[in-house]
Formats: C-alpha cells, sequence, structure tokens
C-alpha cells in the first residue's frame, strides 16, 4: 500500500490479494514473502508515484481505448518507442510526443507492435487467470547445484531462495552483457548475490564449460525466452529427460514473444489500483518480479525434475480474485528490506574456483 498511489495523496489498497499470496510462499522459505515485494524500493528510498511507476522508468498512458504500461530502461528503448508510434522522439523525454501519438492507438494494434518491435510495454487487461500450481512437499535442496542465467530481480530472488534451503548458487553473466542491476542500486544487487558463486563465460569461446556447467546442475533457471539460450545448444527439454529442474521465466509465457519486465507485466496484465478520478496507477514496485521470483522457487521446491513455464502475467493476473480496492484505512508501513549480509561477488570472481570444484576444464 505504502508503494501505491499520488505522492502527494492517501497511500491505495490494491485489488486482489498479490501480498497475501506472496506471505503464503514465503513460509516455505521461512521470510515475509510480503515484505519482499518493497525491498527495492526499500533500498532505493523511492515512492509512489501514481501514472509513473516507483523506479521511474515506466508510464501508464491512455490509448484510443483503455491504458497501456510502458517501460523505458534500456539505451535502446526511445528509439523502440519511435519505432511503434512511426516517430522520432528526443532522447531527453520522449514521453509527451509518444502519449499523444498512442492516445488515438486501438490497444490491440499497440500490443501488436510493442510485440514485434520488442518494447516492454502492453495494454491493460484484466483477465483473471489460473496461476502455476504450488502444492506437494518440500524437497531436500541441501548441496544441489542451482545454475542461473537470470538477472535483475526474479530470477535473482528465485535463486536467493533456494539457496536458503541449501542449494548452492551460480550465476552465470557473459562478458557481453552482465546483469543490468549491476549499475543500479548497489545494497539490493548484493541483497540478492551475496552468497551467490559468481560464473562468467562466453557463449562462443566457453561453450563446452557452459554445457558441462547445466549438465552439472540440479536447476536451471533462465529468465529470458527460450531462444537465447537454445542458440547457445542449451536444451531445456534434454536437462529435464535427466532429471534436472528447469525454471523458465518470461514475460508471458515461453511460447510468447513478448517482451516486459516488472512494472508493465504487472500493470498490464491487471494489478493496477484506481485513484480518486477512476484512473489507474501502479501497484507497488515492479511487483510482478518478486511475486514471480517467490512462484519460481516454490516450483522448484517443490515440484522437482519438471520444465516449469513461469510467465510473470499469470503470476500476477492469478492474484486478481475480484476483491477490489480503495483508500487505504490506518496506519500503512513503509517498506522494509532485510539486513544485506556482504558485498556481491565480481563478475567471473568464482569461475576458476567453480569448474575446478566440478571437475570442468579450465586454464588454471
Amino acid at each position: 500500500m505504502a508503494l501505491t498511489g499520488h505522492p502527494d495523496d492517501t497511500p491505495l489498497t490494491p485489488p486482489g490479494r498479490a501480498a497475501s499470496v506472496a506471505r503464503e510462499l514465503g513460509e516455505l522459505f521461512d521470510v515475509d514473502g510480503a515484505a519482499l515485494l518493497g525491498e527495492r524500493a526499500a533500498s532505493t528510498g523511492r515512492g509512489r508515484a501514481g501514472r509513473v511507476s516507483v523506479g521511474g522508468s515506466c508510464r501508464l498512458l491512455p490509448l484510443a481505448s483503455g491504458w497501456a504500461a510502458v517501460s523505458c530502461a534500456r539505451a535502446g528503448d526511445v528509439a523502440l518507442l519511435g519505432a511503434l508510434v512511426e516517430d522520432t522522439l528526443p532522447d531527453a523525454d520522449p514521453w509527451g510526443t509518444f502519449a499523444a501519438a498512442v492516445r488515438v492507438m486501438g490497444p490491440d494494434t499497440f500490443d501488436e507492435r510493442a510485440t514485434l518491435l520488442g518494447l516492454p510495454a502492453g495494454s491493460v487487461r484484466a483477465e483473471p487467470l489460473a496461476g502455476p500450481a504450488v502444492d506437494g512437499p518440500p524437497h531436500d535442496l541441501t548441496g544441489r547445484l542451482v545454475v542461473s542465467f537470470g538477472a535483475l530481480w526474479a530470477a535473482p530472488l528465485c535463486a536467493q531462495l533456494l539457496a536458503r534451503r541449501g542449494a548452492m548458487v551460480v550465476t552465470v553473466e557473459t562478458p557481453a552483457r552482465p546483469d543490468g542491476a549491476r549499475r543500479g542500486t548497489p545494497r539490493f544487487h548484493a541483497l540478492l548475490h551475496a552468497h551467490d558463486r559468481a560464473v562468467q563465460l562466453d557463449p562462443d569461446t566457453h561453450r563446452d564449460a557452459l554445457h558441462a556447467l547445466v549438465r552439472a546442475a540440479d536447476v536451471v533457471i533462465e529468465a529470458s525466452r527460450p531462444r537465447a539460450l537454445r542458440a547457445w545448444g542449451l536444451d531445456a527439454d534434454a536437462e529435464v529427460a535427466r532429471g534436472a529442474t528447469w525454471i523458465s521465466i518470461t514475460a508471458a509465457g515461453r511460447s510468447s514473444d513478448r517482451v516486459g519486465f516488472g512494472d508493465d507485466v504487472a500493470a498490464s496484465a491487471g494489478l493496477v489500483a484506481v485513484d480518486a478520478d477512476g484512473l489507474p496507477v501502479f501497484v507497488g514496485d515492479a511487483i510482478a518480479d518478486p511475486l514471480t521470483g517467490l512462484t519460481a522457487a516454490a516450483l522448484a521446491l517443490t515440484a522437482p525434475g519438471r520444465l516449469h513455464d513461469v510467465a510473470m502475467s499469470r503470476v500476477v493476473a492469478a492474484t486478481l480474485d475480484g476483491t477490489p480496492g480503495g483508500p487505504a484505512t490506518g496506519p500503512v508501513a513503509p517498506p522494509r528490506t532485510r539486513p544485506v549480509p556482504g558485498p556481491a561477488p565480481a563478475p567471473g570472481a568464482d569461475t576458476a574456483a567453480v569448474m575446478h570444484e566440478l571437475g570442468i576444464p579450465w586454464p588454471s
């Protein structure tokens, strides 16, 4: 609630039961799952901003009918915004021109163009859906190897929660694309990665080592469209066939080409609050990320040996049970974060050690 609404107005209670779902999932890992939803904001010190996301990189904009959530967080996203509306937008502030252009665009056209361009954006459509079923008893992960190709928030949180159940986490980055969260708030990045082993591999020159590392894994976490790891010669079905658990985190499922981040995915899935004027505002801070991280970790813990297609949009939509939101009543606690256990390892800091421990050939 503290992160939902306008900065100069009463906080809003979001619709649905996202915090309750997070709390229930957190019990599997002995953490306050609801509190995890606000950890990044607690680290950055940012607060609710209405139709601008807490992180500042996403906007809620009116379409010809309905609304769209649009992220502009990457270096090339301004060019993609311009391509969507067939115009050249100013790098310094593209939003005014872009907003005027999409105001006359229908939601179907908007979504089609955003997906085609790989722009993290989508029209807001409240369609309650069944999310991944988390059931069954927790399995023992003590000493199990988790290899994570995930960056930013959802996948690292999933890996960290598995580490709390005794797993050893190896996070893989490439020299060309280190985790973008390293450029963000160091405290938050360290919170998620302090206990990781950091491995850096080039998928072209280190392909044999990369494949050997994945074959040694009990759990593999990917947080990109499946074609990315397929291009490196990694086969999710083959790894599951040998007994591994494969967690696939995407914006809208393995069969979708949609790209998305936590704010635009959550809002487009229908998780928005409504202000006093009846207009949508963001709920929480990139809330699809921690919700998905919790869900993915719970699936790995309770249903091993499977390929889990964890679509962030479905995870969010499943929390919308028809419960309405509204103005908060009574005191609202600010977001809080867990203590940071130490610094995050530098990129590739543990590559040689991990390869040696696993018996994978590596230059000395």
